[in-house]
């Protein structure tokens, strides 16, 4: 297995808090579920999205999909081949998703990015990475001065697909197949707000049909202003 070196920062109370409040929010969910794993706090939602809303989403994808980018270069052209969607934070259907999602990790609105959606056909993939910032890269300037490191995200799917392209968390063995409306969320941190190498994942190959979800990220400081 691939040995990951942990460049991203020292322990942070406000991280820590952030993860801990999110935590406590999703164990007193009704409908969530804590994954059974170590080493993680990853938790999933079963319908989390109407139906409705599903097909909604993946319209909103379809209008308006680019080829999706990564922040730094990668050797392998291979590594992200879906298309994205940066989705209108102020279309009245949209703020309804982005607010109810917020809600539920009980983190302030401007601290999360504008929600995107990804769609992947036969062949397209995301390799194994982190959703948190190294900060020892280039781009980690930028990305302090437009909110700081990224604590929770949230992944919704909104479709079935006929083969492949699950979530798969290799460090922390867990894999979910996609299903309609079905949220995962997981906090990027360890409990002392340092950054947890054990949320590497991946959006494994779709093999047969597409697929669609929503991700929405959330930052230590205020994204939006």
């Amino acid at each position: 297995m691939t040995k990951w070196k942990d460049q991203s920062g020292p322990p942070s109370p406000l991280r820590a808090k952030f993860g801990k409040t999110g935590v406590e929010r999703l164990e007193g969910h009704p409908a969530a579920k804590r994954a059974k794993v170590d080493g993680a706090d990853i938790f999933y939602i079963p319908e989390f999205l109407t139906k409705p809303e599903c097909r909604m989403l993946i319209a909103s994808i379809d209008a308006s999909c680019r080829r999706s980018t990564l922040l730094t270069d990668s050797p392998d052209p291979d590594f992200r081949t879906s298309d994205s969607s940066d989705l209108d934070r102020w279309d009245p259907k949209i703020r309804a998703i982005d607010e109810k999602v917020a809600h539920l990790l009980g983190i302030p609105l401007e601290h999360g990015e504008t929600l995107q959606g990804q769609r992947y056909r036969p062949g397209q993939q995301f390799r194994a990475h982190h959703d948190y910032f190294h900060e020892d890269q280039g781009y980690w300037a930028r990305m302090l001065a437009e909110g700081g490191q990224r604590t929770w995200t949230a992944m919704i799917f909104l479709n079935e697909v006929e083969q492949g392209g699950a979530t798969w968390f290799p460090q922390a063995g867990i894999r979910m197949k996609p299903k309609p409306g079905l949220l995962l969320a997981w906090n990027n941190m360890r409990p002392d707000g340092s950054a947890n190498p054990n949320t590497l994942h991946e959006g494994m190959a779709v093999v047969a049909g597409t697929k669609y979800i929503v991700t929405k990220w959330f930052r230590e400081g205020p994204w939006l202003r």
